[in-house]
């Protein structure tokens, strides 16, 4: 039996998320190491007002979960399989030791900010609940137009899905869906950009280019990569450098790659700060095993709860 830490995407920021942080040497010496890659305080990052942005939102996500994992790491707790949604898989492929945490953050810093001049009003993304993916597809190529897109983004669960697209779009795919009578409901979520889709296909490319500048490894000291975007383990650093490049572009299959996760033998679940949202996902397919978040409980709690379930 192994366990899992899954590190949670935009939607799950909350004013405050790295002033919350344990009080901890290594946190310390985690927020210092963003602040010096970034060239400016990174905790000034997680105010309410700056949170409204991308860049901000992306940054305190990364910083949060490598600042976590490596805390929990202090206590003799250590993971066999890490898992990101979105931003996500940043401090998950930081935390295998594909990338040096320094080059992530200047990296997401390019990703954010590419993402945030690209689309900066008018777009964002929608959870769609009630629906399978086959019955929200043909609402979803109604609307969709070229002066109006809108794509499916995320396949968090059989019946949890996200759209992504322009405002004006996924409000008409909303009311499709909740004229559908079919017990649907459509809900705007906290993320301003259309994460997951084409439309990011360029940023995307040139990220990647930026990626093959930087030192990638093999997954380091046994720890397992589980794409979100393509639902499988990786091994090759290269290759998680060009699905952490793509993915803003790419649908994430997070029910798929949790799945997959189980079926490599995964039955604790860690969801690294903020919030429970892939705790609450994880729970229906880790049947038998424990899904629980670092929102729920404390650092110390955790790390027992590894310690015990490694004997």
């Amino acid at each position: 039996m192994s366990v899992l830490y899954t590190f949670p995407g935009q939607g799950a920021q909350r004013p405050g998320m790295l002033h919350a942080l344990p009080a901890h040497p290594v946190v310390a010496e985690t927020l210092n190491e963003a602040s010096v890659a970034l060239g400016s305080d990174v905790l000034l990052l997680d105010t309410e007002a700056a949170l409204r942005y991308t860049v901000a939102v992306q940054l305190c996500l990364l910083v949060a979960g490598v600042a976590a994992a490596r805390h929990l790491a202090m206590l003799g707790a250590q993971p066999a399989l890490v898992a990101g949604l979105s931003i996500g898989a940043f401090p998950a492929a930081v935390t295998a030791g594909v990338l040096d945490f320094a080059d992530a953050v200047r990296l997401v810093r390019q990703r954010a900010q590419s993402m945030q001049d690209a689309y900066p009003a008018g777009y964002g993304m929608t959870a769609i609940t009630g629906l399978l993916a086959a019955q929200l597809a043909p609402l979803v190529a109604q609307v969709h137009s070229a002066a109006q897109p809108v794509y499916i983004a995320n396949l968090n669960g059989p019946r949890q899905l996200v759209i992504a697209g322009a405002d004006a779009a996924m409000a008409a795919v909303a009311n499709l869906v909740q004229a559908g009578n079919h017990g649907a409901r459509a809900e705007r979520l906290a993320v301003s950009v259309p994460s997951h889709c084409a439309l990011f296909d360029r940023q995307a490319q040139a990220l990647a280019s930026a990626m093959s500048a930087v030192a990638l490894r093999r997954p380091q000291h046994a720890v397992t990569y589980i794409s979100g975007s393509a639902a499988r383990a990786m091994f090759d650093g290269a290759a998680i450098g060009a699905d952490l490049a793509h993915n803003m572009a790419r649908p994430v299959h997070w029910y798929d790659g949790i799945r997959h996760a189980w079926e490599r033998g995964a039955r604790l679940a860690i969801e690294m700060p903020t919030g429970s949202v892939l705790t609450k996902l994880t729970q229906p397919v880790f049947e038998g095993g424990l899904a629980v978040s670092c929102e729920t409980m404390s650092f110390d709690d955790i790390a027992c709860l590894v310690r015990r379930h490694l004997q």
